[in-house]
């Protein structure tokens, strides 16, 4: 079954807003821009840890906002397919000197308007 016409436009709008919120460490609006059932898979070797549900997910952005209260996603690519959109990026912690970084890859699912699945890959 093929997503309907303008599901790329708005699956983008989504990721867009997601990120924004993301970047600003507003937990409240990341979760405001997930649906009530979503699912988050972390990049914890090997396989990354399943978050799912909006309790489970919302600690999981706690701890990392905790964890890394430097860290900086840079967005490198983005781009949609229906309902389904897939984020190059780097994500950059440690400050300007001898700080460190990752690359990586989200798929995200969207419904309604809201992230229903953020499943994350990292380099490594």
């Amino acid at each position: 079954m093929s997503a309907p016409a303008g599901a790329a436009t708005t699956a983008l709008a989504a990721v867009a807003r997601f990120n924004a919120a993301f970047n600003a460490r507003d937990v409240d609006t990341v979760m405001a821009a997930m649906t009530p059932d979503c699912v988050f898979e972390d990049t914890t070797p090997p396989d990354g840890r399943r978050h799912a549900g909006r309790e489970a997910v919302r600690a999981a952005w706690e701890e990392l906002f905790a964890g890394s209260p430097d860290g900086v996603f840079t967005s490198e690519e983005v781009f949609a397919a229906g309902d389904r959109v897939v984020s190059r990026w780097r994500y950059s912690w440690g400050g300007t000197t001898g700080g460190a970084h990752v690359r990586g890859v989200d798929v995200f699912t969207v419904r309604d308007g809201l992230i229903a699945e953020k499943l994350a890959y990292v380099k490594g």
